[in-house]
């Protein structure tokens, strides 16, 4: 039955990133921006409830993180009676959604894979205006929606085929699997295309219905995307999009309402945990316990053995720990380094950090400024507080860049951290790396493990020994062997951790699905 349904698809194969060392290719990225700006800087944009365009008086601004003087767009703030409008159309359209055609909710995403081929570099624009990433950092997330929806599209044709169970001689058994209802899709700002794209279409596949709320900070990215998804042939009335920079509207009240079946979310541990709680609760009308896959972060280490190649391990450092100026959650924020190469591999990653060019991510600058000025704050009172405690290699401080508003930040390096220290154990999400040095491989060992956090790791060495004894008893939900932390692909990396990091729901993986479903068995007898 799955050969069958699979039949028509050709093999996958991932999205290739654009080169941008070709000329051609960076002139018409620039000319991207001109259009961009040209069609959407300026506008205010509606919601979408019930497979109409609303709008409200109440707005809120989009600043360019690059400079924080510019409105880049404005989108209206949702009210409680359009939240509750837009739950409960998502909850009629689930009644249709649910009995959609696998096939047709596979051609549907295949058909948006092609619009977005079509349309990377505006959406690229779009995601470095808002939010800040430099051209090669939203290329990659823009080519994972992409594979996202070539594997969402494979991942609804192979769960809709059920699985096989251990026959009867009297019965005719099947195991089937049916979509759960409405899902509160509830987004971060950093990944505003490919992470709510994931959760959204985790829903979708499976036969549900989506409320899908960005982040104030973010919006135009996913608005974008929906948008493309209803000219691929998603019926309208499939997404619910809701905006708002009032947490009090489209916070609690939306994972608290009744007829919200399951809440998917990405973004700090305290939140996830806020949610998590939340949805245990069982609401006056609610006919169900809720659901809820949450993805909250990491502190991420990078162990380096003594016999691996330090060139290699400085370079992937560099790029894990700075890319995007760190707001990963897989972002590399701890290096554990055996006490003999230590102090040598510190000096390469310093030599390569100080090289880093400071300035706008739409002039494609290798670092650019953390999300808002809030960020920048906080992530500075972390550097603060770590001169105190530790040695402070590089940066520090503050950048300036062409005058420009932001929350420019030097990459910065801290040296002799002590396990204890908020820097080792504390997810920053910012431009911060601390240094700690470990006995040897086990003792670094241990210390990666020391963290609430289990989401990425990544592990150099040379020796198969060593390797194999990583790969068994370091604790997170992606480990790496001899490559960076970050850059997990859709389809072949399925991403997701462990302990506080989150409920290991793995987004692009051969059972995420699973988690937006329940399983009927039926036996008929013969």
């Amino acid at each position: 039955m799955t050969e069958t349904l699979m039949a028509g698809l050709l093999p996958f194969e991932h999205e290739p990133y654009f080169n941008y060392a070709d000329p051609q290719v960076a002139q018409a990225q620039r000319e991207a921006f001109a259009q961009v700006r040209e069609k959407y800087v300026g506008k205010t944009f509606p919601m979408i409830i019930g497979g109409k365009a609303v709008t409200s008086a109440d707005t809120h601004d989009v600043l360019n993180p690059a400079d924080t003087d510019e409105v880049v767009w404005r989108f209206s703030n949702a009210s409680a009676a359009q939240r509750d409008e837009a739950i409960a159309s998502a909850k009629a359209a689930f009644e249709d959604w649910r009995f959609s055609d696998p096939m047709q909710r596979a051609s549907i995403l295949k058909r948006a894979a092609t619009l977005l081929q079509q349309r990377r570099m505006e959406f690229i624009a779009v995601m470095t205006l808002e939010n800040g990433k430099n051209w090669a950092e939203a290329d990659g997330e823009v080519a994972e929606s992409v594979d996202h929806f070539e594997v969402f599209a494979r991942e609804t044709l192979k769960w809709a085929a059920g699985k096989p169970v251990y026959p009867m001689p009297d019965e005719h058994v099947t195991m089937t699997y049916e979509p759960l209802g409405v899902v509160a899709c509830i987004n971060p700002w950093n990944f505003p295309s490919a992470i709510p794209l994931g959760m959204a279409l985790g829903a979708i596949a499976a036969g549900n219905t989506v409320i899908w709320k960005p982040a104030s900070d973010t919006p135009l990215s996913s608005y974008l995307m929906v948008e493309l998804l209803f000219e691929a042939g998603l019926p309208r009335n499939v997404i619910q999009f809701l905006t708002s920079a009032d947490n009090d509207v489209l916070g609690d009240p939306l994972v608290d309402h009744p007829d919200v079946r399951m809440i998917a979310f990405t973004g700090s541990k305290a939140i996830g945990c806020r949610i998590y709680e939340r949805a245990a609760k069982v609401q006056p009308g609610q006919r169900w316990l809720k659901r809820v896959i949450a993805e909250m972060g990491g502190k991420d280490p990078t162990i380096v053995c003594a016999d691996t190649d330090l060139d290699v391990a400085a370079r992937d450092i560099v790029a894990s720990t700075f890319g995007y100026q760190g707001q990963k959650c897989s972002a590399c924020s701890r290096v554990i380094a055996e006490d003999s190469i230590h102090d040598e591999l510190l000096s390469k990653v310093v030599d390569l950090t100080e090289k880093l060019q400071i300035g706008l991510p739409e002039d494609n600058a290798p670092i650019g400024p953390v999300i808002h000025e809030r960020a920048a704050e906080g992530i500075l009172k972390y550097i603060e507080n770590g001169k105190k405690t530790a040695k402070l290699v590089t940066g520090g401080q503050r950048a300036e860049v062409n005058g420009k508003k932001g929350g420019y930040i030097q990459p910065t390096i801290f040296a002799d951290v002590k396990p204890t220290d908020p820097l080792f154990q504390e997810e920053i999400f910012g431009p911060v790396l601390a240094f700690t040095r470990a006995r040897d491989w086990q003792h670094a060992i241990e210390l990666a493990n020391d963290s609430e956090y289990g989401l990425t790791a990544a592990f150099y060495s040379r020796d198969s020994h060593k390797i194999s004894e990583a790969r068994r008893l370091i604790h997170v939900g992606n480990l790496y062997i001899n490559r960076k932390c970050t850059g997990a692909l859709s389809g072949t990396h399925a991403f997701g951790g462990y302990g506080m990091s989150g409920t290991n729901a793995k987004v692009g993986g051969p059972d995420y699905l699973f988690w937006f479903m329940q399983t009927k068995t039926t036996a008929q007898k013969y």
